[in-house]
């Protein structure tokens, strides 16, 4: 139902400020700064997005969790999405998504209504995984089992199906 609300309010209220914005000013500065905040909008999304990507890449370095992080890269995302949706609106929501503090405050309150049945992290949580390379451990700490194979390959190589099904003889 908020998803049909939103989807009937924001054309709604973008219309209505695109009357009242050009009313006031004029046709050109309008649209004028509609793709000024669109080319901004580009732009702080770039750099906030590397930002974001740093944090993102340092919390997987020290095995720390990367929820925020994460959330702080979605909702950049999002912010990028409505800074390239023409309208003054979305333009607001989207450069309020660009602040750290305004992305903070929605990821506490999010992460407040949000439960997480289950999380693991560090090395405990690396049992029973292989990583290519040998090792059991991505940085090789893990126990090396050594191992020998011997070709059972019978003699005599048959043209057709595979020995494991019965095809047609």
């Amino acid at each position: 139902m908020y998803l049909f609300l939103a989807f009937l309010m924001v054309p709604i209220i973008e219309i209505a400020l695109f009357i009242q914005v050009g009313g006031a000013i004029g046709l050109w500065p309008t649209l004028a700064i509609v793709v000024l905040t669109a080319v901004l909008g580009t732009w702080l999304v770039k750099t906030q997005g590397r930002l974001a990507m740093g944090q993102l890449r340092s919390s997987f370095q020290q095995l720390s969790d990367p929820a925020e992080p994460l959330a702080h890269g979605a909702m950049i995302l999002f912010a990028g999405a409505l800074l390239l949706t023409p309208g003054f609106f979305t333009d607001a929501v989207g450069f309020a998504l660009l602040m750290p503090p305004v992305r903070l405050a929605m990821f506490r309150y999010l992460r407040s209504k949000i439960t997480v049945a289950q999380f693991q992290m560090g090395p405990g949580s690396m049992q029973g995984r292989h990583y290519l390379g040998g090792s059991a451990h991505p940085r090789g700490r893990g126990e090396v089992i050594d191992g020998d194979y011997e070709d059972v390959t019978p003699g005599e190589r048959r043209d057709g199906p595979s020995g494991w099904v019965d095809g047609p003889r």
